[in-house]
């Protein structure tokens, strides 16, 4: 396969394995670019790339910013507090006018789950769904996928245990399907209240005891405490969360010698992560930010470049 199905990225629930294995596999080739000391290719010269958040973020917007300048994309960033959105105009309208200064590809980070799948439908650009509700991110499960390929040399048949808040994560939606898809063996631990009951249905194992979701788990990804939910009522509180099922010094027994420990930030320390774990050697959540660049590099050529994915990268 040399390109994938659909112009747009609006989730991982039923791209296949070998469109996941084609984006991982042309990752390698970006994080060169990415590391190398001349870090800029015109691969997408005159291409435009629109960020448009409507919720507040950083370490995506900036990954996604920085992926275009390195592909010679023309870059524009919006959010909603600086757009005509706050004047009350509509999503579809925000994109209809992004598509007349010539967007191809528009990322979109929104608060409404299937906002990004509805802007696919009004638009001609490509849509990469940044995060839509507590639906799907994934880009962050690409990335996530990228890191454990690169460091354990493949993905199949690996035993990865997903921590924490699983029931709000669009994080957690995306890697067990990109997981599952990739052969792997999903587990998940957290309060019974943070679990969907539809992931056992997926085949994914539920644990409710983190010491025992830890035994022999090859990968574990961290997820962040919501502390805006903690309003809800999902769980007693954040000390009692921490002292369950917090990556804490006391489950150091419980890692296997060569785990691979995951974060995607930003990372609520002394809640579900306290630093002796963020900064063990087995914890590669620094690697992971490197990582994202390079998947999204990655995203970009395989929409932007369609057609022409046999285009030279240097």
């Amino acid at each position: 396969m040399s390109s994938l199905k659909s112009k747009h990225m609006l989730g991982l629930d039923g791209v296949t394995r070998e469109e996941i294995s084609l984006i991982l596999k042309t990752a390698e080739a970006m994080k060169e670019i990415f590391t190398r000391k001349v870090k800029k290719v015109p691969t997408l010269t005159g291409k435009t790339v629109v960020n448009l958040f409507y919720e507040p973020s950083t370490r995506t917007r900036a990954s996604f910013e920085l992926a275009g300048k390195m592909l010679s994309a023309n870059m524009m960033n919006l959010s909603s507090s600086s757009s005509s959105v706050v004047k009350g105009e509509s999503l579809i309208d925000t994109g209809k006018t992004l598509e007349a200064m010539g967007a191809d590809i528009i990322i979109m980070r929104h608060s409404a789950q299937g906002s990004c799948k509805l802007l696919s439908q009004h638009v001609k650009a490509s849509i990469i769904n940044a995060g839509d509700g507590n639906h799907e991110h994934p880009t962050q499960a690409l990335l996530d996928m990228f890191t454990i390929k690169e460091k354990k040399g493949q993905i199949e048949g690996l035993t990865v245990l997903i921590v924490g808040d699983i029931l709000h994560s669009r994080v957690a939606r995306s890697n067990i399907f990109g997981l599952l898809t990739m052969g792997a063996k999903v587990r998940v631990v957290g309060p019974a209240t943070l679990i969907p009951v539809e992931y056992k249905k997926l085949g994914v194992e539920v644990f409710y005891t983190l010491e025992d979701a830890l035994q022999g788990a090859d990968v574990v990804n961290i997820l962040r405490i919501q502390r805006e939910r903690q309003k809800k009522g999902m769980f007693p509180s954040i000390r009692e969360f921490h002292r369950f099922y917090g990556m804490n010094e006391r489950i150091i027994p419980y890692l296997k010698d060569d785990v691979l420990i995951l974060h995607p930030g930003p990372m609520n320390q002394g809640v579900e992560i306290d630093p002796i774990i963020a900064l063990d050697d087995r914890a590669v959540i620094e690697e992971q930010v490197t990582n994202g660049v390079a998947t999204r590099m990655a995203l970009f050529y395989l929409l932007a470049g369609r057609g022409n994915q046999n285009e030279d990268l240097n």
